[in-house]
C-alpha cells in the first residue's frame, strides 16, 4: 500500500514507547514506585569530561534514555578543528571510556527500537483485519451503510502507515547494527593509539567521529516534535495547597536544572517555594522561599532558563523574575491584553493572560477587545518580551477550561470539570485549526493549571488542590526524500 506524495514512515514512537515507557518515566520522576531519585536531579545521568579547557574541550552532543526513562549515559564528539596530536594517554585513555559509554548508547536505542517494532508487528494483524473487512463490505455494500462504509474507509487510511513503520523499523535496526560495528572498529583504533602515543595522525579519526555525529543526529531527531493524540491515565505527585495554583520545573531546552516551584493561590500571591528536587516537592522537603516584588494574578506562571515569566496583578504587565539573583530582570507590558478577569479561562481566577513554553519557546495566550475575546497566541522574545509574531485562533477564551502548547501547536481544553478533553489545536506553522476529541481524566474535578513541560513530554496540572502529571502521546511522522 502506497502513502501519497512523499515516502512517509509514521513514526508511532509514542504508542508503544511513551505510553509504556513514560507511564513508568513519571512515577520514577516523582518518586512514586520505589525508583531511587538521584541526588543530582530527576535522572540519573554519566556525564564525564574529557578535557579541562575550553579551547581543548570536549562537547557534550546528546544522551540517550533506557527503556524506563533514565539517563544511563552521554555521547561525546569532539568539536570541530580540535582533533590534533596529543601525546597524553591518560586523556586516550578516558576516550576509549567515552567511546564505550557509545556503545551502551547505541545498545539502549537498539533495544528501544526492537521493542517499538515489535508493537508494532503486533499491530499487523489489526491492521489486516481492518483491511479485510474493508474489502468484504466494498464487495457487499448492503452490509454496511455508505456513512459507515467512508468513516470505516477514513479508520484505515490514517492506519495505513503502519506497514511503512514496520520496514521503517527493520531499516533503523540494520543501522544501529552498523552504527555498532563501526564503534567497535574506532576502539580498536584508539586501543592502537594508546600503544603508540602520538604517532598516529588524528586526521581521519576526525572524520570519522563527525560521521558519526551526523548520523547518531539523524537518528536522534527521529524523536522530535509530533501531533497530540492521547493524554494518560493522571499521576497524583502531592496533595497541597488551595484550591487553585501552579507548579512546574524549567520548561527550557536543554537544561540540567532539576528544581521544582510551586506558587499556591491565583490572587496577589507573591510567595515562591522552591524545591532542590522532585522529590524534595513530593516530600515537602528541602525548600527556600522566594519573596516576590510584585504580586502574580492567575496561574498562568512559566519557568524558563532559571526566571519565572508571570501577570502582575491588576495589569497585562509581564515580569521576568531571575531566581538565582532574586530580582526583576524585565517588565513589558502585553499590549491590548485583557487583565482582571476581562477575558479569563471559564473557571475564572484572573486567568486573563496564560504564559507557557514549549520546543519552540516562549508563548503568551490571552485575549482583547479588538479580538472580540476570541483567543490570541503570541511568541515572546524570553530576552526582552518583545511579541515576535500574534496569531488570532477563532476560539472564544471563557469556552475554554485550559490551554496549552506543544510543538508550536495551541491545544485548548472545553472544561476545567469533569469529562473535559481537549476539544480544539491551533497550528501556527500552518495558520490552521483543527477541532479534536482527546478525552482525559479530570481525577479531582477542578483544574486551574495545565502546562505542558517539553523537557518531560508531560502535562503538569493543579487540580483541586492536587499536584498531578499527564504523559502525552505525539503521532511523529518522517519526512523522506528518497
Amino acid at each position: 500500500m502506497s502513502v501519497p506524495m512523499l515516502k512517509i514512515g509514521a513514526v508511532l514512537s509514542t504508542m508503544a514507547m511513551v505510553t509504556n515507557w513514560m507511564s513508568q518515566t513519571l512515577p520514577s520522576l516523582v518518586g512514586l514506585n520505589g525508583t531511587v531519585i538521584s541526588s543530582e536531579g530527576t535522572h540519573e545521568r554519566i556525564v564525564s569530561g574529557l578535557y579541562p579547557g575550553s579551547e581543548e574541550g570536549w562537547q557534550v552532543y546528546s544522551t540517550a534514555s533506557d527503556p524506563d526513562g533514565r539517563c544511563v549515559c552521554t555521547v561525546v564528539a569532539p568539536a570541530r578543528n580540535l582533533c590534533k596530536r596529543d601525546p597524553r594517554s591518560r586523556q586516550l585513555r578516558l576516550l576509549t571510556e567515552q567511546v564505550q559509554n557509545v556503545s551502551q548508547s547505541m545498545e539502549v536505542v537498539d533495544l528501544r527500537t526492537s521493542r517499538d517494532l515489535q508493537y508494532v508487528r503486533d499491530s499487523e494483524p489489526l491492521l489486516r483485519g481492518v483491511d479485510g473487512r474493508l474489502h468484504t463490505y466494498v464487495a457487499n455494500p448492503r452490509a454496511l451503510t455508505a456513512k459507515g462504509l467512508q468513516e470505516l474507509k477514513g479508520q484505515m487510511s490514517q492506519l495505513r502507515p503502519l506497514l511503512s513503520v514496520v520496514e521503517q523499523y527493520r531499516l533503523d535496526l540494520q543501522t544501529l547494527a552498523t552504527l555498532r560495528l563501526e564503534l567497535l572498529n574506532l576502539s580498536i583504533i584508539l586501543t592502537a593509539i594508546q600503544e603508540e602515543v602520538g604517532a598516529y595522525d588524528y586526521e581521519e579519526l576526525q572524520q570519522r567521529v563527525l560521521l558519526l555525529e551526523t548520523r547518531l543526529h539523524s537518528c536522534m531527531n527521529k524523536l522530535g516534535c509530533g501531533r497530540l493524540t492521547a493524554v494518560s491515565t493522571p499521576i497524583t505527585v502531592r496533595a497541597s495547597g488551595s484550591r487553585f495554583g501552579s507548579w512546574m520545573t524549567d520548561a527550557m531546552i536543554p537544561s540540567s536544572d532539576s528544581r521544582v516551584w510551586s506558587m499556591d493561590g491565583y490572587y496577589k500571591g507573591r510567595r515562591v517555594l522552591e524545591y532542590r528536587t522532585m522529590g524534595d516537592f513530593t516530600k515537602g522537603q528541602n525548600f527556600v522561599q522566594h519573596l516576590l516584588p510584585h504580586p502574580w494574578a492567575g496561574t498562568g506562571h512559566v519557568v524558563y532558563n532559571g526566571s519565572l515569566y508571570y501577570n502582575k496583578h491588576q495589569s497585562n504587565i509581564l515580569i521576568q523574575y531571575h531566581f538565582r539573583s532574586r530580582s526583576v530582570l524585565l517588565q513589558r507590558s502585553l499590549s491590548g491584553a485583557g487583565y482582571n478577569n476581562t477575558f479569563p479561562y471559564s473557571w475564572g481566577g484572573s486567568s486573563d493572560i496564560d504564559l507557557m513554553a514549549d520546543e519552540m519557546g516562549l508563548w503568551a495566550v490571552y485575549t482583547s477587545i479588538p479580538n472580540a475575546g476570541n483567543i490570541m497566541v503570541s511568541r515572546l522574545d524570553s530576552r526582552s518580551l518583545e511579541v515576535l509574531r500574534s496569531w488570532d485562533t477563532g476560539f472564544p477564551k471563557r469556552s475554554a477550561g485550559e490551554a496549552f502548547m506543544i510543538c508550536g501547536t495551541l491545544y485548548v481544553t472545553n472544561s476545567h470539570l469533569a469529562g473535559a478533553k481537549v476539544h480544539f489545536a491551533y497550528h501556527t506553522n500552518s495558520s490552521t485549526y483543527e477541532y479534536t476529541d482527546i478525552p482525559f481524566h479530570n481525577q479531582y474535578s477542578h483544574i486551574s493549571m495545565m502546562d505542558y513541560n517539553p523537557r518531560e513530554r508531560a502535562l503538569y496540572t493543579w487540580n483541586n488542590g492536587h499536584q498531578v502529571l499527564y504523559n502525552v502521546t505525539l503521532f511523529h511522522v518522517i519526512r523522506s526524500d528518497g
